[in-house]
């Protein structure tokens, strides 16, 4: 049984800068895992420990796929193998393109049975890439899972929908969604570390992995962040009743 688990490497957002326009800088950020992957990473870790099974991490993007502290940071928290398909047009893709380039290379392996994703990436955050995947698979989804079990040949999950908590029998092979709060990610230790090294890991191209180029489903106008109200401070002294109505007028003007 082989689980996969597909990871992004985004830009540290505490490195972001905003500009004058509202458009983002990440020229100065440093590059990591995303948070929501390093959730389904520990769920394919503790899941492929109780199985026996081997857990393979995926990514798609573009030369940061070769980075040897990244490739250590994954492998170490319990993936035995990485596959990184690297291609100059990954960097800032879209979810349907990212999703088919995944779906492609998960074809490529051997005896999937399950496919985990973050509930979204740590950058666009655009919670399409793993449902996407499913339907290019052909296999079953369920997103927004907080615990996974897997009995046989169906994996047993949760999740909670508002105020209510539902338990899903799902046919393997699938993919799931994980949430944040599903787990605490482990922190590698040094043995991890110098261990992940060691394990093998390969980088594969559109062609090896059988995947054509083509043009995004969805154009992304523009990426702003939000405007920035100047902050008013107003204080209002007494305890009087024409103290406590100016104070009730200046708060339903700012409503």
């Amino acid at each position: 049984m082989n689980i996969v688990v597909c990871y992004k490497i985004v830009p540290d957002e505490q490195d972001a800068q905003v500009q004058a326009d509202r458009t983002l800088s990440f020229e100065r950020a440093a590059l990591k895992i995303g948070d929501y992957d390093l959730n389904a990473v520990e769920a394919g870790a503790v899941l492929a420990e109780k199985e026996g099974a081997t857990l393979t991490c995926l990514t798609a993007g573009g030369d940061a796929v070769e980075d040897s502290k990244l490739k250590k940071a994954i492998l170490a928290r319990g993936p035995q193998t990485n596959v990184a398909v690297k291609d100059a047009s990954l960097p800032g893709a879209g979810s349907a393109k990212t999703a088919a380039v995944l779906a492609a290379a998960v074809k490529t392996l051997e005896d999937v049975q399950l496919v985990l994703t973050g509930e979204g990436s740590a950058d666009l955050y655009s919670q399409q890439v793993g449902i996407q995947l499913g339907e290019m698979l052909g296999l079953p989804v369920v997103n927004a899972v907080s615990a996974i079990e897997i009995e046989g040949n169906v994996a047993r999950v949760q999740r909670t929908v508002e105020n209510v908590v539902e338990t899903l029998e799902v046919p393997l092979p699938a993919v799931i969604s994980v949430v944040a709060d599903m787990n605490d990610p482990r922190i590698p230790s040094m043995k991890d570390i110098l261990g992940a090294g060691k394990k093998p890991s390969s980088v594969v191209s559109f062609d090896e992995i059988g995947y054509a180029d083509a043009p995004e489903a969805v154009e992304v106008v523009s990426t702003l962040a939000p405007e920035q109200k100047d902050r008013a401070c107003t204080i209002l002294e007494g305890a009087d009743e024409d103290t406590v109505n100016r104070l009730l007028a200046a708060i339903r003007e700012q409503l």
